[in-house]
């Protein structure tokens, strides 16, 4: 994975994000969503360290773990707008995105949920023979429930090769980690004998140093890593707040935590010609994708109730 290839990742993610919140102002995208600005060098550090055959579950949060992950962003963005070109035919929308042709067994709005689901299928394919990496990734809020506390358990006792990512922006909504964490984060999985490290989640090059390790001690069957990557949110928790206009971080905080952004950490790493290359390249795909997105259908109001049963059979 070269420099310009995290470059490309992260500014994919980026310009997604924010014409994705443009979407959403125009009435595009219904509903709102958990905009990924400010946390992109995670999902692209993390997702260029996996295989074809690794998989992931992700978050409330997730445009930028799928996208880094090879998902199209014109199925996407057809997604996010309930389209029937979108990766789960506009059923799924922005808090469910799943690709399994991929290994993106889906986001989950249910905070600490996906960490249970990413254990599970990581010991399933271990069982098969397989040799597959499960990710997770969640945030400082999901270090309070008990599902994913019970998966770091099962993890550690049957070494499950599984890594977890905690992607620490610091708030979990509204509320400030240190008003809610009891001890530190990476002190919850050593208390179950997990490996855990705390990485510069602003920093792609990183990530990806870290995770890569985390990922060769799972695939040689020494079990579960925990990666706290510390990074921030420079955009709302949802784009409710760009109407609600919540007061919790001072403009001091705010100018703090976006002084270190993934997009310029590295595209420093580029040239100035390499870099408007690939920003060039990303607005094209970015404009083509918007298009193919809009000019999807909706789904038939007639066909509300398909997919919702794994079974065809109606339930009575």
């Amino acid at each position: 994975m070269t420099s310009a290839d995290l470059y490309r990742t992260v500014r994919l993610i980026r310009r997604f994000e924010e014409r994705a919140i443009e979407f959403v102002r125009s009435g595009e995208i219904v509903g709102g969503i958990h905009p990924y600005v400010g946390q992109e060098a995670i999902a692209t550090g993390v997702c260029a360290a996996l295989t074809d055959a690794d998989v992931i579950t992700s978050t409330h949060r997730g445009h930028g773990h799928v996208l880094a992950r090879g998902v199209n962003p014109a199925r996407l963005f057809a997604e996010l707008m309930g389209r029937e070109s979108g990766l789960n035919k506009g059923r799924g929308g922005s808090m469910h995105a799943a690709d399994f042709d991929l290994g993106i067994l889906g986001a989950n709005a249910i905070v600490g949920a996906a960490g249970s689901i990413a254990t599970g299928a990581a010991w399933a394919l271990r069982q098969r023979g397989r040799d597959s990496v499960a990710v997770t990734f969640f945030g400082d809020g999901a270090m309070n429930e008990g599902m994913l506390l019970e998966a770091f358990n099962l993890a550690a006792l049957w070494r499950v090769p599984v890594i977890f990512v905690c992607e620490n922006n610091g708030y979990a909504t509204t509320m400030p980690v240190a008003s809610a964490v009891a001890g530190s984060i990476t002190g919850r999985a050593r208390a179950f004998g997990i490996p855990a490290f705390t990485v510069d989640g602003q920093d792609p090059e990183k990530v990806l140093a870290a995770t890569s390790s985390a990922v060769a001690r799972a695939r040689s069957g020494k079990g579960p890593t925990f990666l706290e990557c510390i990074t921030y949110r420079f955009d709302a928790h949802h784009t409710f707040e760009h109407r609600a206009r919540l007061d919790y971080r001072s403009a001091d905080e705010l100018s703090t935590g976006r002084s270190r952004d993934p997009v310029q950490i590295q595209g420093a790493r580029l040239t100035a010609l390499d870099r408007a290359a690939v920003d060039a390249e990303i607005e094209a795909l970015l404009d083509t994708a918007a298009g193919i997105a809009l000019g999807s259908a909706h789904p038939d109001p007639a066909e509300a109730l398909k997919y919702l049963y794994a079974s065809p059979e109606v339930l009575r």
